[in-house]
C-alpha cells in the first residue's frame, strides 16, 4: 500500500507514534507544544490522515494504523527512487562524499548489507 504523507502530516505522525493511543485533545495539546499548531490545524491532519486511512479516530481516541517502520521504509524508497535513480550505491557515494565513518558504523553497514544479499545468487 503507497502511503502519502506530506511533511507536516509526518511529524504529526512522529508524535503520535510516540504518544498512542492518546485523546484528540491530549494530541491537540502535544502538537500545540512541538508543532505550534493551531487546534483546528490539529483536527484537519487528524481528519486527512484518517481519510487516508493512516490512522484511526474512534470515540476520541486516536492512534496509527500504519507503523513507523511502514512509512520510513516507503519514504526512503520514494527519496532514492527520486533523488538517486533508485541507485543506492549512488545514495551513499553522495552521502560518504565528506563523512567519515567509525568503525562501528562500518561494521554495522557491512552486517546490514551481508544479511541484505541474497544467498542464491
Amino acid at each position: 500500500m503507497e502511503y502519502h504523507i506530506n511533511e507536516s502530516e509526518y511529524r504529526f505522525m512522529e508524535i503520535l507514534w510516540d504518544e498512542e493511543p492518546v485523546s484528540s485533545t491530549e494530541l491537540v495539546k502535544l502538537c500545540a507544544g512541538q508543532l505550534n499548531w493551531k487546534k483546528s490545524t490539529t483536527y484537519t491532519v487528524i481528519r486527512n490522515l484518517s481519510d487516508k486511512k493512516i490512522i484511526c479516530n474512534d470515540h476520541a481516541i486516536v492512534r496509527t494504523l500504519v507503523s513507523r517502520e511502514a512509512v520510513q521504509k516507503q519514504e526512503s524508497h520514494n527519496f532514492l527512487k527520486k533523488k538517486f535513480g533508485g541507485s543506492l550505491p549512488s545514495f551513499i557515494t553522495a552521502y560518504l562524499r565528506d563523512k567519515k565513518l567509525t568503525k562501528e558504523e562500518a561494521e554495522r553497514i557491512q552486517r546490514m548489507i551481508q544479511d541484505a544479499v541474497d544467498d542464491s545468487l
